[in-house]
């Protein structure tokens, strides 16, 4: 596991993220800075932790797309539950976002 210093919303996090993923885990970060870039310019929401839970709720659905049911198990769901407990873990000093 290697340790990547990345930024979110300009603010640094240093992630775990497993060898040889690293293209990968960039490429979600930008998603997931774009997702809550594009939440605090619409100006009405301003605390980062309900910015955050808003960008991975709308993830989350864009993600759904690509599942199927919601009640089939699916690695899409395993994917989720990892990308929540990655979030959680990057935001522990704010506070869980579930």
């Amino acid at each position: 596991m290697n340790q990547l210093e990345v930024q979110i919303m300009g603010q640094s996090y240093i992630l775990g993220c497993p060898v040889g993923a690293e293209e990968r885990f960039h490429a979600a970060v930008r998603k997931v800075d774009d997702a809550m870039c594009k939440i605090r310019d619409a100006g009405k929401i301003k605390a980062r932790d309900r910015i955050a839970v808003l960008a991975a709720l709308n993830l989350a659905f864009e993600l759904s797309d690509f599942s199927g049911a919601p009640d089939e198990p699916s690695s899409s769901n395993h994917n989720l539950q990892n990308l929540l407990y990655r979030l959680d873990t990057a935001l522990g000093h704010d506070g869980h976002l579930l």
